[in-house]
């Protein structure tokens, strides 16, 4: 049998040491790798958790836009179909003659009163009379040409003759102001 060395139970510390020293690195490397996990699942939600907040900051901008939108231009329907009722009164009370006056003035002044508050309505809501003049220039964003007529002593694209008022809805065109426009060459 062979004889123990002195130093054999250093050995077997050192060999215990080393062991218990392997687990402690497998443990810890477990525990970095669990870390290192978590950190990334950790910085994921963050990450999906930015983003559904920037979601919701764009919603609600998104529904104060439309808010807004359908505030200023919901009614832009209704407010189109009654320019005919504009155009009907406006006639009327233009066709009258100095006769019908003087016979009929009360009924007329109150066909005038409803013409200027329905103008009054008209503004309050944001709708607002585009009214070109003889002579002005032809604006193709607010006038639309109903015809051209070569008249002298006018330029190309000056406005001779207006049909009827435009409307716009704040910022928005409802109807172009109707309009004949000058075709004279260039001399």
């Amino acid at each position: 049998m062979a004889e123990p060395k002195e130093n054999d139970f250093l050995d077997d510390i050192d060999a215990a040491e080393a062991d218990e020293y392997a687990d402690e690195m497998a443990e810890i490397d477990d525990e970095a790798l669990e870390l290192d996990q978590l950190r990334a699942e950790r910085d994921q939600l963050k990450d999906r958790f930015m983003r559904a907040l920037a979601d919701a900051e764009n919603a609600r901008k998104r529904s104060e836009k439309d808010r807004r939108e359908a505030e200023n231009y919901g009614g832009s329907k209704l407010a189109r179909d009654m320019l005919p009722v504009y155009d009907n009164m406006k006639r009327a009370l233009e066709a009258v003659t100095e006769d019908q006056r003087s016979v009929a003035g009360p009924l007329l002044e109150g066909i005038e009163l409803t013409m200027r508050e329905l103008l009054s309505v008209f503004k309050k809501h944001g709708i607002d009379m585009i009214s070109p003049e003889v002579g002005d220039r032809f604006d193709p964003q607010h006038h639309q040409a109903m015809f051209e007529a070569p008249v002298p002593g006018t330029k190309a694209g000056d406005i001779i003759q207006v049909a009827a008022e435009g409307f716009m809805l704040h910022d928005r065109l409802l109807r172009p102001a109707q309009v004949g426009v000058s075709s004279m060459p260039a001399s």
